[in-house]
């Protein structure tokens, strides 16, 4: 069965755009396109950047730098996480296998 589709309107720097996503996708869809139309904003209105063209390549640049730093972010907390669950595996197998020693 295929999945319903919906025609979303977004405004982006005073320009209308249609897209068609899947209906369950609609709300990402708007806040994704809240986002770009602020950063587009943002960069539009330091002057230093001029043209459409421009002004949503350097959106796209400073939103990709971004997320490549979540990611890196995310990368040593998963390391982190990682780390700590070893540690307290190796506790309770330790632990477990003293009882063990014991018991016998």
């Amino acid at each position: 069965m295929s999945e319903m589709y919906a025609q979303v309107s977004v405004r982006i720097l005073e320009k209308e755009y249609q897209v068609a996503c899947p209906a369950s996708e609609r709300t990402d869809l708007l806040d994704s396109a809240e986002i770009l139309n602020s950063k587009m904003r943002e960069i539009r209105d330091s002057g230093k950047v001029v043209g459409l063209d421009r002004i949503a390549v350097m959106a796209a640049l400073n939103m990709a730098n971004e997320l490549l730093h979540a990611r890196a972010r995310d990368k040593d907390l998963d390391g982190d996480y990682s780390q700590r669950i070893k540690l307290i595996a190796d506790r309770v197998e330790s632990a477990l296998s003293g009882s063990q020693q014991l018991e016998l």
